[in-house]
């Protein structure tokens, strides 16, 4: 079985507790596994939305024949997606030391001050911008224009475009240029390609993006539709479904799922919610997790004091390539009482990955 667990921080860009997020996930890794004599692998993936609320997604391999993961231990594994903050460094510096192995690939509010990515070899610490700085916290896991392989699980994970801001237009341009060689999106959406061509012939694929493509609705409540002016409109990555329209015609690949945030739940202006699944007819799941806010405070009734907080989740169960269901899980946690308070359904059975 496959488990992702996508799960948001809030607009405010600091709805991240090491402790208090770290204690869920534990809680989710420990009661969601229901199989004797099992072993398995988390994976995260982290992301954001356009005011910074961020993201995070975790895969969980259970393996019933008792085989290791990929690392030989039964440690979770974390992909991440970005905005998780305004350049905040000491925040994407605090995921990074989460115990879990990583792939993350940041938003446009982690280079929302920084335009263009520094050509110098050598620079003091003081001197680097904090899209740098991010970047050397995360090393080798930031996987924007990158594929990650997990063998032992056929697993890759293939990133999108870094920094993306959502819309026809690049965002943050010359950091593009600078970095990955990027000018515009037709370049953009070859090297989304070029990172997936190479993928293992028995791997399964899961694209991580901070947005999701375009082609899904322009609605105002659709997966990627703009609801904040009136009539809506296509607010998805172009080079994202290029790259996967290219991939499905040129290879044969398995795409199973693309997780991405960015766009909220709930629309702008009080006008109802957002649709937050798409399966299309190849049976590509599309899943957006940008519930916002992430983190609720639970408070005293008696005194208003604030005893702990309610942390959102979304988990889709997948077992033997059946997508058995997807919810939106919210988890209490109060000093070191941790449980699950809420799950909704969003999808449950029926769609072949």
């Amino acid at each position: 079985m496959l488990t992702l667990f996508p799960l948001l921080l809030n607009s405010k860009h600091d709805d991240w507790s090491f402790e208090e997020d770290t204690k869920a996930l534990q809680l989710l890794k420990e009661t969601i596994i229901t199989f004797e004599n099992s072993e398995e692998s988390v994976y995260e993936v982290w992301e954001e939305d356009s005011t910074g609320s961020g993201s995070c997604a975790v895969y969980r391999q259970i393996n019933l024949r008792g085989t290791l993961d990929p690392v030989g231990s039964l440690m979770p594994w974390e992909f991440s997606s970005g905005d998780f903050g305004n350049e905040n460094v000491d925040l994407v510096k605090s995921i990074s030391n989460v115990d879990f192995a990583k792939a993350v690939i940041l938003g446009n509010h982690d280079a929302w001050n920084t335009q263009k990515f520094s050509a110098r070899k050598t620079m003091t610490l003081r001197e680097k911008d904090a899209v740098q700085l991010q970047l050397e916290c995360l090393g080798d896991e930031h996987v924007g224009y990158r594929r990650m392989d997990f063998s032992n699980l056929k697993l890759s994970i293939v990133g999108g475009r870094p920094f993306s801001c959502g819309g026809r237009q690049l965002f943050r341009k010359k950091l593009l240029t600078a970095r990955y060689g990027i000018h515009d999106m037709d370049g953009s959406a070859e090297r989304i390609n070029q990172a997936a061509v190479g993928t293992p012939a028995d791997h399964s694929v899961i694209f991580l993006a901070h947005n999701g493509p375009t082609g899904l609705g322009s609605n105002m409540d659709d997966i990627c539709g703009k609801d904040w002016i009136p009539g809506g409109g296509d607010h998805g990555d172009p080079d994202l479904a290029h790259a996967i329209s290219q991939l499905k015609e040129t290879t044969k690949l398995s795409i199973k799922l693309v997780v991405f945030g960015h766009m909220h739940k709930a629309l702008a202006s009080g006008n109802g919610l957002r649709k937050m699944i798409v399966v299309e007819d190849d049976n590509i799941v599309y899943l957006n997790g940008a519930v916002v806010p992430r983190v609720k405070t639970i408070s005293s009734n008696e005194q208003g004091v604030a005893l702990g907080t309610l942390r959102a989740f979304t988990v889709a169960d997948i077992s033997d390539g059946n997508l058995e269901k997807i919810t939106e899980t919210w988890v209490s946690v109060i000093g070191d009482e941790i449980r699950v308070e809420e799950e909704l359904v969003l999808l449950s059975k029926g769609a072949r990955l």
